[in-house]
């Protein structure tokens, strides 16, 4: 069964309002059958598009401390050793996955654990693939403490398109792997930084599913 995530609920009824409006409008007004089909049919793709960017599907994650799981859907764009300002202040080691329009916008838990920091900084809307779009986009930087891992660090980044980044973890919370942590809305990407000694699981290029998928282990 098709599920759409709660943050889509308001959006998604305005949407069928205006669409439903739109099509009884046209069969009222427009006299013309190709130009009133016409507009029923945009107005009828535009609600797919919505209803497939808020699709909610389920995924059942094997719950593993050794291993980091994808926390959204997407392409991998970046894998690389940095430094890490924020939290950190020190070399990590980044793998960033980009989300396009079409891609399930649920972001979840890559790992359970305590979380340490959570926060929100307003900010730019750069396109998601930017060098600078990691420390100059509107974000959330969250830090999770495994007892694997020690703490991991994953950052929510809006793109050009995404104009609200919802975030559920609170410092001080318990969270599970592979539970809902948040979405954004309209294109974005996450950054994961991880431990050194880290073993990848992935690399550029490769295409991977939030909540099943591994991306690294220890």
């Amino acid at each position: 069964m098709l599920s759409f995530h709660k943050e889509g609920y308001k959006i998604i009824a305005f949407t069928f309002l205006i669409v439903l409006s739109g099509i009884l409008l046209s069969e009222k007004f427009i006299e013309l059958y190709w130009l009133q089909k016409g507009i029923q049919t945009v107005l009828i793709i535009f609600l797919i598009i919505v209803l497939q960017f808020f699709r909610n599907p389920k995924r059942i994650t094997e719950i593993n401390d050794h291993q980091i799981i994808a926390p959204v859907d997407g392409k991998v764009v970046v894998v690389e050793e940095v430094e890490e300002p924020e939290y950190f202040k020190g070399k990590k080691l980044q793998v960033s996955i980009f989300m396009s329009p079409i891609n399930v916008h649920v972001t979840r838990y890559a790992l359970s654990g305590l979380v340490k920091y959570s926060k929100y900084h307003p900010g730019k809307y750069l396109v998601a693939w930017h060098p600078k779009a990691s420390t100059e986009n509107e974000r959330t930087t969250i830090v999770i403490k495994n007892k694997t891992f020690g703490e991991v660090l994953y950052r929510q980044i809006a793109g050009a398109l995404a104009k609200r980044i919802v975030n559920y973890a609170e410092e001080g919370e318990n969270v599970i792997q592979g539970t809902d942590a948040g979405f954004i809305k309209f294109g974005s990407r996450v950054d994961i930084f991880l431990p050194l000694d880290t073993k990848l699981a992935v690399k550029i290029g490769d295409k991977v599913k939030g909540g099943v998928q591994v991306i690294a282990e220890k």
